[in-house]
């Protein structure tokens, strides 16, 4: 074994290493953060400290970091340069700089967004007036087809 290990540069040392399983008390933390990740995936390591301290365990952040980075799981958050484009992205002029808006109906805008269910998403577009700043027009979806905008932007109309 020694001119094995010596032939292949391989320690000897990791050749008859065995890694210790996790405990039992580390696998039901680990289970008690994945539920509570899945409830609030923005939660990140002193949150889940303070959640577990409140749930009876007394545990240290050095703890949760290990086992969260061991189960893959990271908090959800804004990560840095998330805005800048890609490489040959066309930059469309800003139409509306410099002007006015003084009367109703001179300037309209639509947008789209998702209202989580459930059973999957919702689909809302709205039409709005920028100088009322009122609502034209509204519809809702389960689908992202470009009808429902459409109906919107006709009872706006």
């Amino acid at each position: 074994m020694v001119r094995q290990c010596q032939l292949t540069a391989v320690s000897r040392a990791g050749l008859y290493y065995q890694p210790v399983p996790e405990s039992e008390e580390n696998l039901q933390l680990m289970r008690l953060l994945d539920e509570q990740y899945t409830r609030t995936p923005f939660y990140g390591v002193r949150r889940m400290t303070y959640w577990l301290g409140q749930q009876g365990h007394r545990v240290n952040e050095k703890r949760v970091r290990r086992l969260l980075r061991q189960m893959g799981l990271e908090a959800i958050y804004p990560k840095p340069r998330l805005s800048q484009p890609a490489a040959g992205h066309r930059i469309y002029p800003y139409r509306l700089r410099g002007m006015r808006i003084e009367r109703p109906n001179q300037v309209w805008s639509s947008d789209i967004t998702y209202v989580r269910l459930r059973q999957g998403f919702l689909y809302l577009v709205a039409v709005l007036d920028w100088f009322s700043r009122y609502v034209l027009g509204w519809e809702v979806s389960v689908s992202l087809e470009s009808a429902f905008c459409l109906a919107a932007v006709e009872w706006a109309l």
